[in-house]
């Protein structure tokens, strides 16, 4: 295969294109220890506001303000919201809930982004931590077995979320492409938002049904332009308490809060702040557009 000419390599990335992750700035970690401290104040436990806030950081592109977000939430002053019994156990507990969140990711923000951002968050580990995390097998391999459980997680879920619309809402999708409902319910909500069954450790931490839409709130929310999604996460969240799903998985300190006017009002500040403070005022790196001075010229 012939090499890239260096004018090419140059323009790809050039930096109007902005094409490297976001750095961290330097007040990250204060932003993250008063949205735990203010999280703490509301009853809000660990696990909803270290989803909302490593959503929002992935969004953001920025693996160094999620390595401070994991030093902060792994810290023992929190080990007792994961229920570990020891330092080591919470640290390992704490950096998988941040992967298993990075994973879903991939539904709002896209497999690129994701990928950039967990494997420098994996790099960025303590090794000891990486070691343990290398023990984890993986768990959703489709097979003939399983192929049809699946799917009906993922319509499952669908309803869930899309109560009193999910029908009317596949044949909306379905008019723009036949295929488009059937790769977000079987794909997405099947092989990715729901969660198989495992016989796994308990160190190891499911992303459940009131999560996944704290999760879905808070990506949507620092991507910009897609607020009718924003909304329908926004009460996809309340659904979970209303419909009883949520009533059906270990209990997230907080979430029926969440999903009140008050709560989901709560959530987007967070998520706001976040953006504010990664992206220094000037929002995120999602699909920012370039400015006039800084378009390539033709």
């Amino acid at each position: 295969m012939s090499k890239l000419s260096e004018p090419l390599k140059a323009l790809i990335n050039a930096a109007h294109a902005r094409p490297h992750t976001t750095p961290a700035p330097r007040n990250i970690t204060t932003v993250y220890q008063r949205v735990a401290s203010d999280a703490a104040s509301k009853h809000v436990g660990l696990s909803a506001w270290l989803c909302a806030s490593t959503a929002a950081t992935m969004t953001l592109n920025s693996p160094d303000s999620l390595l401070s977000l994991y030093t902060l939430a792994s810290s023992p002053d929190h080990q007792a919201s994961s229920q570990s019994s020891s330092d080591s156990t919470h640290a390992v507990w704490t950096a998988e809930l941040i992967r298993e969140t990075g994973l879903k990711c991939i539904g709002f923000n896209g497999v690129p982004r994701t990928i950039n951002m967990l494997n420098a968050f994996h790099s960025g580990l303590p090794k000891p931590i990486q070691s343990a995390l290398a023990e984890r097998i993986p768990r959703r391999n489709l097979s003939t077995r399983n192929l049809d459980a699946t799917l009906e997680r993922g319509r499952g879920l669908w309803s869930s979320i899309y109560r009193g619309f999910d029908e009317k809402l596949v044949a909306k999708l379905a008019q723009s492409h036949p295929d488009l409902p059937v790769h977000i319910i079987e794909s997405e909500y099947g092989a990715l938002f729901s969660d198989p069954p495992s016989d796994s450790s308990p160190s190891i931490p499911n992303v459940g049904r009131v999560l996944t839409s704290i999760v879905a709130v808070a990506c949507l929310r620092a991507q910009t332009g897609v607020g009718p999604q924003v909304l329908s996460h926004v009460f996809g969240l309340r659904k979970a308490f209303s419909d009883g799903t949520a009533e059906g998985e270990s209990e997230v300190q907080g979430g029926k809060w969440l999903a009140g006017d008050e709560g989901s009002g709560w959530l987007l500040r967070v998520v706001d702040e976040i953006v504010g403070a990664i992206g220094e005022g000037r929002g995120g790196t999602f699909a920012p557009g370039f400015g006039e001075k800084e378009r390539a010229k033709l």
